[in-house]
């Protein structure tokens, strides 16, 4: 149940972005759709393990730290910033993991998609107040020359 709202909430967000939003909030959904369906090619090969370092979603979570700190570097935004460390969080949860292999399985899965749920938020007020500036009629570029 948790995992269909989730994705709901970010079809919603998603769906927003790529009808409303600009350049940044069309390529935050891209990546954030481009993470769910590595994951979900990942869980029809490999069942998630959260005993042991989780090699799969560490290379996803890499994919998104990198990509998101990407569109915060290019972007002339300031909401990528936030959703960049949103998705270096997740790295600590595998560093944690690799130092100390006795932490609870349930803690290492919360370290990991705790901070998923913020972004779909970030994402439709990203486009919301992108919208309200181009209804004002100020002309902002959505990237940085």
């Amino acid at each position: 149940m948790r995992i269909a709202l989730f994705l709901a909430f970010l079809l919603v967000a998603s769906a927003y972005a790529l009808w409303r939003g600009g350049g940044p909030e069309r390529t935050m959904a891209a990546i954030a759709w481009t993470m769910v369906a590595a994951d979900q090619l990942l869980h029809a090969f490999i069942p998630p393990e959260f005993a042991t370092l989780d090699t799969g979603h560490l290379a996803i979570d890499l994919f998104g730290a990198s990509a998101t700190t990407a569109l915060a570097l290019y972007a002339h935004r300031f909401w990528p910033l936030c959703v960049a460390v949103l998705h270096m969080l997740p790295l600590l949860a595998h560093t944690s993991r690799v130092l100390d292999v006795t932490m609870q399985p349930a803690v290492y899965l919360i370290m990991q998609v705790a901070t998923s749920w913020p972004v779909p938020l970030i994402l439709v007020l990203a486009t919301w107040r992108h919208q309200r500036r181009l209804m004002r009629g100020e002309s902002e570029p959505s990237w940085q020359i």
